[in-house]
């Protein structure tokens, strides 16, 4: 029993707190720009169907079992790990989860102070300007104009944290995720009727065999991590908020059909316009900031009404990335507040330090410290691929063995059948944790790494 436990948890107010609030984890940056980029890169609808396919079997089994240690516990990443035992191998899972968000917050700010700096363009008139040939590159290596962007974002993240569960991050989850669906919904049918878009619409939906590969399955399933925030503590957290009267299989229903609708959304914004843009070239798609912020600003330059078009695009953005930021961000508090008995101030304040330092090293490391890398990447594109490529896969084979060795699958099913709670793919569910999600977690870490020191090429 932990010396803090005999504190009051904070809780969701229902399923609705608890679904939009985890929609709002899963639904961010991944979903807006590196799901489009992916699809296009790897075969467009045969990805769009793999990644349909992996998100309910690997990514609902996965959801399961992080809300269900979360809610069993009622603690976060650390405690929840050490409930089951005191064996090393379990505070290292616990840990592993914890340390993730602390990490991905502070680059994850700093490209959300980029979209603060397009979005503020925009509404100021000067869509062209940011459309210019290196316009961007200019920005994020000038040092002293995106750690401004940056600080205004962790500022906007750290106040949400600090109000709270639910006056914090359930009520601006319930303003902005509706918001974020209507905007998504009026960009995606503006782009679609573009001249020309409907070629993308075709690649992009209508699964095509001969464009399948092994890393159409391995991109997919590392897409999955990202966008569904499995194995980043989050889930356990929230899972540690959630009343026992929520039913979790109907609750993790909703975030994948969240989920997977707003990034389907993504692909139809982005895909038929840059298509259509382009004549037809899917490597007019780049990879993460190119597409988003040199790509589209170009395309809406070519638009009627694309200032209008691009405020809305940035606004979507902007509200999809705070969501996640705040969730992330809760995570790392929660931990603070768990482990050390902090209270929410102090807690906030100590993950506030944290971020400006780190964010700061990724922020600056286009411009004044542009000459420092670590194995040949910037600050940000390390930090990246140290928690997406390295760290995440691992704290995914930890839960699988927390769930099939320590706590038991019998635990997780009465948890999750728990009041008026039910376990319809529970088969599905049993087979996926003891198996699979951890060969194929595997699979992503050693595909990653070999990647990143050129071993292989994806």
């Amino acid at each position: 029993m932990s010396k803090h436990e005999n504190k009051k948890r904070s809780s969701f107010s229902g399923k609705l707190g608890f679904v939009l609030s985890a929609a709002g984890a899963s639904v961010g940056l991944g979903n807006i720009w590196r799901f489009p980029y992916l699809a296009a890169k790897y075969g467009g609808g045969i990805f769009l169907l793999i990644y349909i396919i992996l998100a309910l079997t690997f990514g609902y089994s996965m959801i399961v079992a992080e809300t269900s240690i979360g809610r069993m516990t009622g603690k976060s990443p650390v405690g929840a790990f050490h409930s089951f035992g005191k064996a090393k191998w379990l505070s290292f899972g616990g840990w592993i989860n914890a340390i993730i968000p602390i990490l991905i917050v502070p680059y994850y700010s700093v490209i959300g102070g980029w979209v603060i700096k397009y979005l503020f363009e925009y509404m100021t008139g000067h869509a062209g300007t940011v459309a210019v040939d290196g316009y961007f590159s200019s920005f994020i290596s000038s040092g002293a104009a995106t750690e401004i962007c940056f600080l205004i974002f962790v500022f906007i993240t750290l106040a949400i944290i600090f109000a709270g569960v639910r006056n914090g991050i359930e009520r601006v989850s319930k303003f902005m995720m509706p918001v974020l669906v209507v905007l998504s919904v009026i960009i995606a049918v503006y782009s679609v009727s573009r001249p020309g878009a409907m070629a993308g619409v075709k690649y992009f939906l209508i699964p095509n065999v001969e464009n399948f590969s092994w890393m159409t399955v391995v991109s997919a399933m590392g897409q999955m991590f990202y966008s569904l925030s499995i194995a980043m503590g989050i889930l356990i957290t929230f899972g540690s908020y959630m009343k026992k009267n929520v039913s979790i299989e109907g609750s993790t229903k909703n975030v994948e059909i969240f989920d997977t609708a707003i990034a389907i959304m993504a692909g139809l914004m982005i895909i038929p316009a840059v298509f259509a843009f382009s004549g037809g070239d899917p490597d007019a798609l780049q990879a993460g900031p190119a597409l988003m912020f040199i790509t589209l600003p170009k395309v809406f330059a070519n638009m009627g009404f694309g200032t209008a078009a691009g405020i809305l695009f940035f606004l979507l953005v902007l509200f999809a990335a705070v969501t996640s930021s705040i969730a992330l961000t809760e995570s790392a508090v929660s931990t603070f507040e768990d482990e050390l008995g902090w209270n929410r101030k102090k807690a906030t304040l100590v993950l506030a330090a944290i971020m400006v330092s780190l964010g700061s090293l990724s922020c600056l490391g286009y411009g004044p410290l542009a000459n420092v890398t670590i194995i040949g990447m910037q600050f940000l594109d390390f930090f990246d691929f140290l928690t997406n490529s390295v760290m995440m896969p691992i704290a995914a084979i930890m839960i699988c063995l927390l769930v099939s060795r320590a706590a038991g699958i019998k635990a997780v099913e009465a948890e999750v059948l728990h009041g008026e709670g039910t376990f319809r793919r529970k088969k599905i569910f049993c087979v996926m944790i003891k198996y699979i999600c951890p060969i194929f977690a595997a699979i992503i870490l050693i595909s990653s790494v070999a990647n990143a020191f050129g071993w292989i090429s994806m």
